[in-house]
């Protein structure tokens, strides 16, 4: 694993209960950084968050993401608890069911959209007025290859990863005069708890598309990401990061 420095790293992870907000706040604590965890799960959120807690400085939030008040008392509590805030890693998000679109079910399809994409807006929006006062941040959105590509019987799915792209970039440009990078991931699929919402057959299907034969692994999303969030990523912003073994070539 190379070493990169976060040693002055304040970090909020969505999602980073389990599976890729998992990875990621173990390989930010292995580079020196502070973690709060936000989560809406309250069993995982304790049991992992002390699984972590050897590791570094953690700090455990329960928020629904999907709640514009309560992200913003989470970011509130987070910068009393460990300091103001310089990373935001936005990994918390939903598969939805497999449906074409004309027989999409409409409450599935506003709570995919309520978290995967109005969550990292609120996310985004509540964070970022912090990094502003220090003239300093890294955000990295965690979208998906189903945003560049749309997968067939996951409209809702892949039209809010669409949408984390294009906020994405629309943020990277609002910001690109202070030292704060936004940037975006679009990995293939992971083998993580949202394979439990999905099909075998589309996962099947996912795994086809893939050139490298295999699903992306957690380590190798942590990897990309613990570099994003670094002082060495002072350049890039409002760009999309590919993680699809190959399946997105633009």
């Amino acid at each position: 694993m190379n070493t990169i420095d976060l040693q002055n790293g304040c970090a909020v992870i969505t999602g980073g209960a389990r599976g890729i907000g998992w990875a990621v706040a173990e390989r930010l604590l292995a580079s020196g950084a502070k973690v709060s965890i936000w989560d809406f799960d309250d069993a995982q959120l304790n049991g992992h968050a002390g699984g972590l807690s050897g590791k570094g400085t953690v700090y455990p939030y329960r928020v629904d993401v999907t709640d514009a008040e309560q992200v913003d008392r989470a970011a509130a509590s987070t910068a009393d608890a460990l300091g103001p805030i310089n990373i935001l890693v936005t990994s918390a998000g939903i598969a939805g069911p497999n449906f074409t679109t004309w027989e999409y079910p409409l409450d599935a399809w506003k709570r995919v959209i309520e978290v995967n994409l109005n969550g990292v807006f609120y996310c985004c929006r509540a964070v970022v007025p912090y990094m502003l006062k220090q003239e300093y941040g890294r955000i990295v959105n965690i979208a998906s290859v189903a945003g560049k590509e749309g997968n067939p019987n996951a409209s809702a799915y892949s039209a809010s990863k669409a949408g984390v792209i294009a906020l994405t970039k629309s943020l990277g440009k609002e910001l690109s005069q202070h030292n704060i990078s936004v940037n975006c991931i679009t990995p293939a699929a992971c083998r993580t708890r949202l394979f439990d919402q999905i099909t075998q057959q589309h996962i099947d299907y996912m795994l086809s598309k893939i050139p490298r034969g295999r699903f992306v692994e957690l380590e190798e999303i942590a990897s990309m990401v613990a570099w994003l969030v670094s002082a060495e990523n002072s350049y890039t912003t409002g760009a999309v990061f590919d993680l699809s073994g190959g399946r997105a070539t633009y």
